[in-house]
């Protein structure tokens, strides 16, 4: 059984110029929507973007099971436009679902709204930027009550995006703190985990930071995530970045950059690594370089890192490794450069 979509389109065509408006604000005309009531996926549409009209009940509303995914389209060099990396999205969305115990959606479902909404709204992809794409589900059955919802939700919402982060970034190494833990859903994109992260990061902030360099739950020694990103580390022109455990996000821009390396041929660990070798490379004078990576900022570089009230000073020059990567990947992105892995779903 298909999942036919049906348009509407708006009569404001109107394109907002948001180059400098901060990210995420200002929505494409138009978005996507899909139901799930009775077992299954109906009444798929794009319809011109509005406010929703919900049950002060809904389940969502009161025992977290909402899910996202981000990903991003870009104008390509030929005029295309190129949806980065959709299988590895719409997997990943699903492994979230699945976690959350929300239904999973299909993959011609999943394709067949981000490729028509993109075309409807394929004036609003900036060339020098790209459009941010915002999948999500939430659950819709008006009930108080702690159980598993049977109605969803499950929407497509875009927005042109440009340079996340302006400056390099100030964080400290969080050692009270915790995102995730093991066996919690650190590797869902769910919205608690977000949620709950916000205090220790406003902490920071009161501080003079930027963000947290997230350590594991169980001993507050070994790096998990930068902030909301995948964390990345260079030392001593090796590429090294944590193993993905059930705290840690299975990051695409991670995923993309460790393919690019393997390809580049540079030296790459996927392992765990403690603060406290950092701090050891730090005090040998080693060269280090610290960045998020992440599909909203793709690379965030940072430049100090606080390690139990000690500022470290980290690489950020023009020649660092962070950005070959990143500019490789955009490379990629724009067909300026082979996409040897076929990330690119091309519109």
């Amino acid at each position: 059984m298909g999942h036919p979509i049906t348009v509407s389109k708006s009569a404001d065509r109107t394109v907002t110029d948001t180059k400098s408006v901060p990210f995420g604000m200002v929505p494409t005309t138009h978005m996507f929507m899909a139901s799930y009531r009775d077992g299954a996926w109906q009444d798929s549409r794009i319809v011109p973007f509005q406010d929703l009209v919900l049950s002060p009940l809904a389940l969502c509303l009161h025992y977290g099971q909402t899910v996202f995914e981000g990903m991003k389209a870009y104008v390509m060099n030929t005029g295309d436009i190129n949806v980065f990396r959709m299988e590895k999205h719409h997997d990943r969305f699903n492994k979230s679902l699945v976690r959350m115990c929300m239904p999973t959606v299909p993959k011609e479902l999943f394709y067949g709204a981000i490729e028509e909404l993109v075309r409807v709204d394929a004036d609003w992809v900036p060339i020098d930027g790209s459009l941010y794409i915002r999948p999500f589900m939430i659950a819709t059955e008006g009930r108080i009550g702690v159980k598993i919802a049977d109605e969803y939700l499950m929407m497509v919402v875009c927005s042109p995006a440009y340079q996340y982060y302006t400056q390099p970034l100030r964080v400290k190494v969080e050692t009270k703190y915790v995102r995730a833990a093991e066996g919690g859903t650190g590797a869902a994109k769910c919205g608690g985990n977000y949620g709950g992260a916000f205090y220790p990061t406003n902490l920071a902030k009161e501080q003079g930071f930027d963000q947290v360099l997230w350590t594991d739950a169980a001993t507050h020694e070994f790096i998990e995530e930068s902030g909301t990103m995948n964390a990345m580390f260079v030392i001593d022109d090796v590429l090294i970045t944590p193993a993905l455990s059930g705290s840690i996000l299975d990051g695409v821009t991670r995923d993309s950059l460790i393919s690019i390396a393997a390809d580049k041929g540079i030296k790459l660990e996927v392992r765990p690594i403690k603060y406290s070798e950092l701090v050891e490379a730090f005090d040998a004078g080693k060269r280090v370089e610290a960045f998020g990576a992440g599909t909203a900022a793709v690379v965030a570089p940072i430049s100090v890192i606080s390690i139990n009230g000690v500022n470290y000073n980290c690489y950020t020059g023009e020649d660092a490794v962070m950005y070959r990567l990143r500019n490789y990947l955009l490379g990629i992105r724009k067909g300026d450069v082979p996409d040897t892995h076929g990330w690119n779903h091309v519109i």
